[in-house]
């Protein structure tokens, strides 16, 4: 359940927890003309940096130049907060980040830590838009019938882009 009250008081603290609590999310490079892929995130606060594993052998990997910058698509499971965050993206291998993310999930996509595939790339945040709503059905329905009859736009929810830099 998303806190609208800390969406208006401290955003990004609700990003950090949002980002703890949600497992995946969609990624992408900008001006890639690729679509956005699932991919699986760690969040490290104190880095501002959005971790994932992939393959060397993989598009989005390979869609990945100097300067290049990414997306990070982020839709809570109670479907009441939804962030955009952006910022460069970069290849850094990090074997204490890897041992930390290292998991037999993580495991059954490569063949060991050692795999010549494996690669690990991070999202340093820059900027990110976040959306946090009711999930309060009475409340989402008191407010959608009291804008109907004033004319009004519903208030579901708080909107805010925080900026890391």
């Amino acid at each position: 359940m998303s806190d609208t009250d800390l969406a208006k008081t401290d955003p990004k603290k609700l990003l950090w927890k949002e980002l703890e609590d949600t497992r995946a999310g969609m990624l992408g490079i900008v001006g890639s003309g690729q679509h956005f892929q699932p991919m699986s995130h760690h969040a490290d606060e104190a880095g501002r940096k959005l971790w994932f594993l992939t393959k060397r052998s993989t598009d989005l990997f390979k869609a990945i130049g100097p300067g290049s910058t990414a997306h990070f698509v982020l839709v809570a499971k109670g479907q009441d907060f939804h962030a955009c965050m952006s910022g460069p993206i970069t290849e850094e291998m990090d074997r204490a980040k890897l041992d930390e993310m290292w998991n037999p999930i993580v495991g059954a996509w490569f063949e060991g830590k050692e795999d010549p595939d494996l690669t690990m790339i991070a999202v340093t945040l820059d900027s990110a838009a976040l959306w946090a709503s009711t999930s309060s059905t009475g409340r989402f329905a008191y407010e959608i019938a009291k804008a109907n009859m004033t004319d009004s736009d519903p208030d579901v929810g708080v909107h805010n882009v925080v900026s890391f830099a």
